[in-house]
């Protein structure tokens, strides 16, 4: 039953990874379109979230081209950036033009200076991010929806606002998924009493 139950979450949250365009909006735990979850996001800063990606996004695109291959994601207008690029400049460049972006509270600069990575070497990430995920749905002791995953060349980022204890849980729940080379926490750790808005 275990099983089943974790191949059928595997499958949900593969098809939202590879249409994410299509999923709902959720905004702090409302629903929209359908889909329930909470966030410890404001509202305000998921929209913010989403300005600061889509500006992003075409900046460096204009920036980079297809001399790289880069991956942006901002959570509670903290943004890790992720991919290769093809020298140190270009890695510079791109952080600048980050951090120029209004909203951006501060930039984690992830991108390696190698060659683009083979779309077998991604498809592998997107399958990994879905374990992970998945995993974190099974862990009856963390609020998976609280934490954001990113996986690049088999090392998986974490992101969230979560206390310490559920930042070290997470990362042992997504070091324990064969395959994951790295686990990089990339959290903003809040108390019991700030969660609970005290």
């Amino acid at each position: 039953m275990a099983a089943a139950r974790r191949g059928a979450l595997l499958a949900a949250v593969l098809a939202t990874q590879l249409f994410a365009g299509c999923a709902p909006l959720v905004l702090g735990g409302a629903v929209v379109g359908g889909f329930v979850a909470a966030d410890r996001r404001t509202s305000g800063a998921q929209l913010e979230d989403q300005a600061i990606e889509l500006k992003a996004i075409n900046r460096i695109s204009a920036l980079v081209g297809e001399r790289g291959h880069v991956n942006l994601t901002s959570y509670n207008r903290m943004v890790l950036i992720t991919g290769e690029v093809a020298s140190e400049a270009d890695k510079a460049a791109v952080e600048q033009a980050v951090g120029q972006i209004e909203n951006v509270r501060s930039i984690v600069n992830e991108l390696a200076v190698m060659a683009p990575t083979s779309l077998g070497s991604r498809s592998n990430d997107v399958v990994l991010t879905s374990k992970v995920k998945a995993s974190l749905i099974d862990a009856k002791d963390l609020q998976a929806n609280a934490f954001k995953v990113v996986t690049e060349r088999g090392q998986v980022f974490l992101m969230g606002r979560v206390t310490e204890r559920e930042a070290n849980r997470a990362s042992d729940v997504a070091r324990s998924i064969n395959g994951v080379q790295k686990v990089i926490r990339v959290f903003e750790i809040v108390t019991e009493a700030q969660l609970a808005g005290r």
